[in-house]
């Protein structure tokens, strides 16, 4: 099912100076052997729940699963022809579609709760840290899992909300997984995760000074599952089949919170009683539009697109 770009669009993808990451082989049977680049988080929990349950099955598809450090590896993935589908940050997306990849969204992700002191991602500190509050970020060095994307744009906003100046903040790139080590060690001032790796951090006494989502946007949409244009395209049977597999995913995920803190543990190394108390995410099926002109415009702001991200050519 694998299908690679135009060499115009890979020109493009090597423009925006994205590198890509492997993916896996196809399978045999009946049904269609579709791989997926994946994030080893909370977030795509729904997806494995899916594949358990046969959602996919019958839909007359064979999930291969392949894990990359974040959604900037993911999106060149997809467009080189590697992963059929990918899941990815919204940044990430606005950033390929305004760097001229026909990357096209085909189904939510996640959401962000909306609520302060109770969201699946913030950034974190020690115990001991000096740092209070997002504004005390200023001038720190701040780990994020992908530099000059949805972590650092919307930590400078969580920044900018508290009366701070984000211009001085040293981004740095490190693995959502590494991100609890670094933070032990010294290595950074504070570190943006999400769950499971929040609780990671809690359990081991830090503590969160900033919720990044939230301050964002209410109920922002943080991340979808994505292909190209072309495979849409050639292949659009495939693509609803997809897109209708993984809503009923989402919404099963959505009502099964228990499910998800259980499926977790299957693809990451967190403990149990880690995963027993995390913050899940919401698992909504819409996409919330005004949450990724959000984004985009943040992006803008920032300096992070180099041209406006049409948001209706990337949404469905």
């Amino acid at each position: 099912m694998k299908r690679a770009l135009s060499l115009a669009a890979a020109a493009a993808l090597a423009a925006a100076g994205l590198a890509a990451c492997g993916g896996e082989d196809e399978g045999g049977g009946g049904a269609d052997a579709v791989s997926v680049g994946l994030i080893p988080i909370v977030d795509v929990a729904p997806l494995y729940l899916g594949q358990e349950q046969g959602f996919f099955e019958e839909a007359g598809i064979e999930l291969e699963l392949t894990f990359a450090d974040g959604g900037a590896a993911i999106v060149p993935g997809v467009a080189s022809g590697e992963y059929d589908f990918g899941f990815s940050n919204m940044t990430s997306l606005l950033l390929a579609q305004s760097s001229g990849l026909p990357v096209e969204v085909v189904a939510n992700g996640v959401a962000s709760t909306g609520e302060t002191g109770a969201d699946f991602g913030a950034v974190m500190v020690g115990a001991d840290s000096d740092i209070q509050d997002a504004a005390d970020l200023a001038g720190r060095t701040v780990a994020v899992n992908t530099l000059n994307n949805i972590g650092d744009t919307t930590i400078r906003e969580s920044v900018r909300q508290a009366g701070g100046d984000p211009s001085g903040i040293e981004f740095v790139p490190f693995g959502f997984p590494e991100m609890p080590a670094q933070l032990d060690e010294g290595t950074v001032d504070a570190v943006w995760v999400v769950e499971p790796f929040k609780s990671q951090i809690e359990a081991a006494g830090g503590r969160a000074v900033a919720w990044n989502y939230v301050d964002a946007a209410p109920d922002l949409t943080v991340a979808a599952y994505f292909t190209t244009a072309q495979m849409r395209a050639e292949d659009p049977d495939l693509v609803e089949r997809f897109t209708e597999a993984v809503n009923r995913s989402l919404e099963y995920a959505d009502a099964n919170p228990d499910e998800v803190r259980r499926i977790t543990g299957t693809y990451t190394e967190i403990p149990e009683e880690v995963r027993e108390v995390m913050t899940l995410p919401a698992f909504p099926v819409e996409i919330n539009r005004a949450s990724v002109d959000k984004l985009a415009e943040l992006g803008m702001a920032d300096g992070i697109f180099e041209n406006e991200p049409d948001v209706d050519a990337l949404l469905p």
